[in-house]
């Protein structure tokens, strides 16, 4: 098995785990509110922090797609400003990663 079918099943893991993140996240948001007005503060706080989770999850998803993209194109490990290979540390921390540390800085 190639390093790119074990990467592959890794982000089809993740992008799994994100979306049903974001469909949990979506069905507690649109719960109605506590009619108490102190019990809703604290959910309006709590909703707050879900939606962050959500476009963070959301964001991620996005950067998983297009990862399987290139994996699919045969561009994984490409970086999108240079063409250079990105290093194999940085994919390993960021496997949706899109630019190699030198143009990631710039």
């Amino acid at each position: 098995m190639s390093d790119v079918t074990v990467l592959r099943g890794y982000l089809e893991r993740r992008l799994d785990v994100l979306l049903k993140r974001v469909d949990r996240i979506a069905v507690d948001l649109r719960k109605p509110g506590d009619p108490d007005w102190q019990e809703r503060a604290t959910e309006l706080e709590h909703d707050d922090v879900l939606e962050g989770l959500d476009d963070a999850s959301r964001a991620e998803v996005t950067a998983i797609r297009a990862a399987l993209r290139r994996i699919d194109a045969g561009t994984y490990g490409l970086g999108a400003r240079c063409g250079q290979e990105i290093g194999a540390a940085r994919l390993a921390a960021l496997p949706s990663a899109t630019t190699c540390v030198v143009c990631a800085g710039r």
